[in-house]
């Protein structure tokens, strides 16, 4: 049994726009928590945050992709949110990371997932969706990539990897500050800063960018590169909606949209907004994706008919 602490749920109480019900799932005896909200007989839309966030990034979108009449779930990674913290750095990995989401979408029956992904959202859902594609029916990505470490680093990134590994000060609330254009207000900053107590909850943020390929011979660099294989030919719907303000994935979405076949011809759009583009942009970031749906019903009803 892997040892790990909880995050009492009074840290959670009276969160500003939070409104959503708790749901949980038993995940190899981790508790993973997450947000359910629409109609559960709607296709899922599977929201997944990144470093060192949680569903909570998402609150300002569900609702919007909610009352267009999808279902929307949006957990927290196990170590983030009101999910459990294992609390050696050494239990989570990469591969571990995926296994832990592939139980959780296997525990809810998801299929035609659409995937929306940011940030260490992305290097898990994309390495998902290219494992299991027969239960994908869409990606949106905003401010992520699936890295296989055979691309250049950039600065801002080996900057926050060295801060994260090497730093005695990690203030959660504050890193994801620096990564919007607008300012969080005392409640948000209570509120990214709530999952985390004291420093012995934070050893999944702590050992998130070490596990980021930056060279081919990271333990997770094959198996990344067997997705993009799958990638190579993915011909379903792929949208980016990467933000203009973010160093670190800088550029990624133009390498997408070359690479992806499902990406050619789609109304890709650059919003306004840092690295945590939800922050800055949800409500336009939720009517892309409503918007790309809405045009994946329209393609499937008319073909029906023809």
């Amino acid at each position: 049994m892997i040892p790990f602490i909880r995050t009492p749920d009074s840290r959670f109480a009276r969160l500003s726009n939070y409104p959503f019900k708790p749901n949980y799932k038993d995940i190899d005896g981790l508790r993973m928590h997450y947000v359910d909200e629409g109609s559960k007989n709607a296709d899922p839309v599977l929201m997944l945050h990144g470093e060192p966030t949680w569903s909570y990034l998402y609150r300002h979108m569900i609702p919007i992709c909610a009352a267009a009449g999808h279902r929307v779930i949006a957990p927290d990674l196990i170590g983030f949110g009101k999910s459990d913290k294992p609390t050696n750095k050494n239990d989570y990995s990469y591969e571990t990371h995926v296994d832990w989401l592939l139980n959780f979408i296997d525990q809810l029956e998801l299929n035609n997932i659409t995937l929306v992904c940011q940030d260490w959202g992305s290097l898990l859902g994309l390495r998902l969706a290219a494992e299991n594609s027969d239960r994908f029916k869409a990606i949106v990505v905003g401010n992520g990539m699936l890295p296989t470490g055979d691309e250049t680093v950039p600065k801002a990134f080996k900057i926050w990897r060295a801060f994260a590994l090497n730093s005695p000060w990690f203030p959660i609330a504050k890193i994801i500050n620096t990564g919007c254009f607008k300012t969080l207000s005392p409640d948000e900053i209570r509120a990214y800063d709530a999952p985390f107590p004291s420093s012995k909850y934070k050893a999944g943020t702590r050992a998130f960018p070490a596990l980021v390929p930056i060279s081919p011979d990271n333990p997770a660099s094959s198996a990344n590169k067997e997705a993009w294989k799958v990638l190579e030919k993915w011909e379903k719907p792929f949208l980016t909606t990467f933000s203009n303000g973010d160093p670190i994935t800088r550029g990624g979405d133009r390498y997408m949209q070359k690479r992806i076949p499902g990406a050619h011809g789609q109304e890709h759009i650059t919003l306004k907004g840092g690295h945590f583009l939800q922050e800055d942009a949800g409500a336009e970031f939720a009517a892309a994706i409503n918007k790309l749906l809405e045009d994946i019903d329209l393609k499937s009803s008319v073909s029906a008919s023809a």
